[in-house]
């Protein structure tokens, strides 16, 4: 289900086509000739050289854009096939666009199309269409093409060699290695390909980190978060709830590696030990990194289950009537600056509490009626079209948010916080940095019907996510409720009842209410 938290682990390059916007609608992105700015760093924009000896590889492209809208990473590189985006064709000295002459008729084909083509092939098909041409050669050494072989073909898992390409190489044949450095094409514009390459060495701009409007509590009663928020169905922040867990001083990357041992966890379609997974993290550079989410951590490893407990605010959690049959509901998740989760909802409209225990994530919430800028859900929910990337949402979208009337709720969780996603809310995260935490779904009396509602849609089989049983989850579900506590499903439909009552106001009411004022149409 596209909407599921973990679908985004593994990129589908068919998902591009409603979601890229081509770089030429951002001028900023247009390079020109390269300036000097402050303290001596190249401008960004500054037009990426035509190399095409291996040797000049490590020219590094710091700084930032003229009009200081984006800024590369400090230890970004110039795109290693020298792809550039279309519109610095405008101010090349040639007018010849080496993709397209040497692609030769397949020139009419988009880019996303003919790397759904490539996506066709296995790994030796790829390296011998590599040497049809220079266009070919950079379509065909495309990471993400790569990066699904390797996803598809290593299965328990695999160790990252400095690029998707070395690692799907090595994993067939250890003892032959590909020179890291590839050849760079001159005049070669393409903005899909550059864009991918802008997403994964983009730093996060100051201004989408600084907007900060969440509620934040510390030592608030049960009571109080379930008065205030969790019956309102509003997001908080919370403060001191982790002060006593054993993970927040032991978790640090020695003490995970050591207590996982050869433990294999879920890291997108693949498993692999901690220590493999952490090896990739720390070398890879691109726009969606992998990150690890797995449910089972606690019975791989019952360590990991004893060092934290779940907050008094979310100690009532009724799928637990149902014992091993629940579907599941708690994950570890550990990933890199850039690693995270795009727009979803929560599954089986359950709310959620996301712990962090190290580093630090930005968080971006939307309330169940505004679907976020650039987020397309089908009609029945089942699927959703969204940005490639985070970053690209980021560079593409956020600023569209500003001027809207119901502005989302935004916030940077660190380390030791809380914060409580209600149900039915669309939520963005990403990671500013390398970052371990825990998250856990939950069912409280606030959103059974909710839940209830949700399980019985004629379209479950697809919707419900977490187990197996998805068509015979709600039926099963209902019944431990009842047999458990009995009375409890009549009473909250009864308060239900008389909370519409109270709400609703008649036509005539809101017309001639002085208090209300005046009726008017407004579109």
């Amino acid at each position: 289900m596209l909407s599921s938290r973990n679908l985004l682990l593994k990129t589908k390059i068919s998902k591009r086509k409603q979601s890229r916007r081509a770089l030429s609608k951002k001028p900023n992105l247009i390079t020109k000739k390269p300036k000097l700015g402050p303290g001596n760093q190249e401008s960004i924009l500054a037009a990426i050289p035509h190399l095409s000896r291996e040797d000049e590889e490590c020219e590094e492209v710091e700084g930032e854009g003229e009009d200081g809208n984006f800024s590369l990473k400090g230890s970004a590189r110039s795109h290693s096939h020298g792809v550039q985006p279309l519109g610095n064709l405008y101010f090349s000295t040639s007018s010849i666009n080496s993709r397209n002459t040497g692609l030769g008729n397949l020139q009419i084909l988009t880019d996303e199309l003919f790397l759904d083509i490539l996506g066709l092939l296995s790994g030796p098909q790829l390296g011998v269409l590599s040497t049809v041409s220079k266009s070919f050669y950079v379509f065909c050494n495309h990471e993400p093409l790569w990066r699904n072989l390797v996803l598809d073909t290593c299965q328990n898992g695999f160790l990252f060699n400095g690029s998707w390409k070395n690692t799907f190489v090595c994993a067939h044949n250890s003892s032959f290695n590909i020179i890291s450095s590839g050849i760079k094409v001159r005049d070669f514009y393409s903005d899909y390909l550059f864009q991918s390459w802008l997403c994964a060495n983009l730093e996060m701009k100051p201004e989408w980190l600084e907007r900060d409007n969440i509620v934040r509590k510390k030592g608030i009663s049960v009571e109080e978060f379930v008065l205030k928020f969790e019956e309102p169905n509003k997001p908080v922040l919370l403060e001191g709830c982790l002060d006593k867990w054993p993970a927040v001083k032991k978790w640090d990357r020695e003490y995970l590696v050591e207590v996982c041992g050869d433990a294999q966890f879920s890291v997108g379609p693949v498993h692999m030990k901690l220590e493999d997974y952490f090896r990739y993290s720390d070398r890879v550079r691109e726009e969606r990194p992998l990150y690890l989410f797995d449910p089972k951590f606690a019975e791989k490893v019952p360590k990991l289950g004893m060092d934290y407990e779940v907050p008094n605010y979310f100690a009532e959690d009724l799928f637990s009537v149902l014992g091993n049959e629940r579907p599941d509901y708690r994950w570890i998740i550990i990933g890199p600056a850039g690693s995270g989760s795009s727009f979803h909802i929560d599954p089986n409209s359950t709310s959620a509490w996301n712990a962090v225990i190290r580093g630090s994530k930005k968080w971006v919430l939307f309330p169940p009626d505004v679907v976020p800028p650039g987020v397309h859900p089908s009609p029945d929910g089942a699927e959703v079209a969204c940005p490639v990337s985070i970053i690209e949402w980021f560079m593409n979208f956020y600023n569209d948010t500003k001027s809207w009337k119901k502005r989302p709720v935004e916030c940077v969780c660190k380390a030791g916080e809380v914060i409580f996603v209600p149900h039915g809310w669309w939520h963005l995260v990403i990671n500013l940095e390398d970052s371990v935490a825990i998250t856990q779904n939950f069912v409280s009396r606030r959103n059974l019907l909710n839940v209830l509602d949700f399980l019985k849609r004629p379209n479950a089989s697809t919707l419900v996510s977490g187990t197996r049983d998805r068509v015979n989850l709600h039926d099963k579900f209902k019944s431990a409720i009842e047999a458990s506590l009995p009375g409890t499903l009549d009473e909250l439909k009864l308060k239900e009842e008389e909370k519409k009552k109270n709400q609703k106001v008649s036509f005539w009411e809101s017309v001639t209410d002085s208090k209300v004022g005046a009726f008017k149409f407004s579109f």
